[in-house]
């Protein structure tokens, strides 16, 4: 039995015809990504599974814990689901950048998240200049916007 075995793996696949390539989520507790990705592997055992966290506390990666204005994500110590091996490679997304790209996504595609949001698109983004043309990416905006209107991430810029 897989510990953090999750249905939103078996639904991307689905939902792609099982055409993915990658799958890129930020890193909070550890256990969406965890099941997201094993069951995935299930299905392809090549896919690329990309974790991305906050450059200001990039702990999984090997730095230092720092303040950090991605909320969600970034918990500034190796959390306890995190499995060591699952990610293939760690993208670290600074917060200014992700809060950027989750007010372009609302102003330009009207897709309303929140900072965590924004580093998956980001980090997805990035994978995708150095995948090959054809190649699916799959990430996460993992809640609305309604919740931030009052925070930084939506203040007027």
């Amino acid at each position: 039995m897989l510990t953090g075995y999750s249905a939103l793996g078996d639904e991307i696949w689905t939902q792609t015809d099982g055409r993915i390539d990658a799958y890129v989520q930020g890193v909070g507790t550890g256990g969406s990504l965890r099941g997201t990705a094993e069951a995935l592997r299930l299905h392809v055992a090549a896919i690329r599974i990309v974790a991305v966290e906050p450059a200001e506390s990039p702990v999984l990666s090997g730095g230092t814990p720092g303040a950090n204005l991605i909320e969600g994500i970034g918990m500034g110590y190796v959390v306890p689901l995190w499995k060591p091996g699952l990610a293939d490679e760690i993208i670290t997304v600074p917060a200014a950048e992700a809060m950027a790209l989750s007010r372009r996504l609302a102003r330009e595609e009207g897709l309303f998240g929140g900072a965590s949001s924004g580093a998956n698109v980001v980090a997805a983004l990035r994978l995708a200049e150095r995948l090959r043309p054809q190649a699916t990416i799959v990430t996460l905006m993992c809640d609305s916007r309604i919740k931030y209107l009052s925070i930084e991430v939506y203040k007027c810029h």
